[in-house]
């Protein structure tokens, strides 16, 4: 297209090249347990959450995609770790986990305990992790398992793996409710980093995104990042 006389070309913003380069998700593989999962290079982001904090939302809402993350009709039913890959011209540079949602009462108890483990395992040993998103329905705020996880992830977070607590259904606040749920949840998280977010009203998409690259890459997305 031939740019008019006078007329500057548009470039995208980096939020929306990051936005371009999610929306490039594609399914991988699931893997019930943690010997399933393929061996690679690339830098992994997961995502966990209790169950019904709005994780497959999420990740939809983020990959401009309908049912890339699949949401159980029962929840905490699913207990596997799906894998995405990530990367334009189906070129991949890194892979986003969803780990299944936590804390659902209807789960057998010791169902309940092995996926933990290998949750924890997971948590604590993949090599390639790069960084963690917590999902937290701010109307409960952050749970006892919440508190757990948090424990689990720690000792990597102050060794420099990213962490970002996403409150998520922020449409359902007011203002002042949601400032005071930031402020709580900053508390809790020790200082981490905690956004406000809402697929319904979009609210902190595109800093989540840009968050995401910038964890998988060593600069803002360049010129041409985004998804042909």
């Amino acid at each position: 297209m031939t740019t008019p006389t006078g007329a500057r070309a548009t470039t995208p913003s980096p939020e929306a090249r990051a936005l371009a380069w999610l929306h490039t998700a594609h399914f991988l593989t699931t893997a019930p347990r943690l010997e399933h999962l393929p061996d690679h290079a690339y830098p992994e982001i997961a995502f966990v959450g209790r169950s019904n904090a709005g994780k497959s939302t999420c990740i939809n809402t983020l990959t401009q995609q309908k049912r890339l993350a699949f949401a159980s009709k029962t929840p905490g039913r699913t207990q596997a770790i799906n894998l995405f890959t990530l990367g334009k011209q189906n070129i991949t540079d890194a892979i986003l986990a969803d780990l299944p949602g936590y804390g659902y009462a209807a789960v057998p108890k010791a169902d309940k305990i092995r996926w933990q483990e290998v949750m924890a395992n997971y948590l604590m040993s993949r090599g390639n992790l790069r960084g963690v998103v917590m999902l937290c329905d701010p109307r409960h705020g952050l749970t006892e398992l919440d508190d757990i996880l948090l424990e689990v992830i720690r000792p990597r977070v102050e060794a420099g793996m990213h962490f970002l607590v996403l409150l998520t259904k922020a449409d359902k606040l007011n203002k002042s409710e949601g400032q005071k749920a930031l402020s709580i949840a900053r508390l809790q998280t020790a200082g981490g980093e905690v956004k406000l977010f809402s697929a319904l009203k979009r609210q902190g998409v595109e800093e989540t995104a840009l968050a995401l690259w910038q964890w998988t890459h060593k600069e803002e997305p360049a010129d041409g990042a985004a998804a042909d």
